[in-house]
């Protein structure tokens, strides 16, 4: 069997209410349908909602006082590990609207780079969720070049 597109990414967090703020009010996702699990989190959707998708980002919260179900369900991890994206360099998505997104970016604070590369057609614009895991989002480069 051939191996699909990738269907979401998950982050371990201490701070639920702080990534569920910034993949609200940042990426414009909307948190829903997220299975009863033994440990707290969060399930974020852009698009198709359950049972057609099972969201795009999951977010795990690390209970202190109640670490055995998360244990149990995906394995332990020590907490020294749960900033930034290790191995993995950063997570991608295809937008429109860069004008609202780098005013959003502004509004909330949230440093970002951009860059063009010309070869692709692609204008990106890099930031970090509260995890410090890099996201990446690719506009076409016309409308970077649209706005001047």
């Amino acid at each position: 069997m051939p191996v699909g597109r990738l269907d979401h990414y998950s982050i371990r967090t201490l701070d639920i209410e702080a990534s569920r703020r910034f993949y609200t009010e940042v990426m414009g996702f909307e948190v829903g349908f997220r299975p009863q699990f033994d440990f707290p989190g969060l399930w974020l959707y852009n698009g198709a909602r359950y049972p057609e998708s099972y969201g795009v980002v999951h977010i795990i919260g690390v209970d202190l006082n109640n670490p055995e179900g998360l244990k149990e369900y995906l394995g332990d991890r020590d907490l020294s590990t749960l900033n930034g994206t290790g191995t993995v360099d950063h997570m991608a998505f295809a937008a429109t609207g860069l004008t609202d997104m780098r005013q959003r970016l502004q509004r909330l604070g949230i440093p970002h780079r951009e860059r063009t590369v010309p070869a692709l057609g692609l204008h990106q614009v890099f930031f970090e969720d509260p995890s410090t895991v890099t996201i990446e989002l690719n506009y076409a480069a016309a409308e970077a070049a649209a706005e001047g």
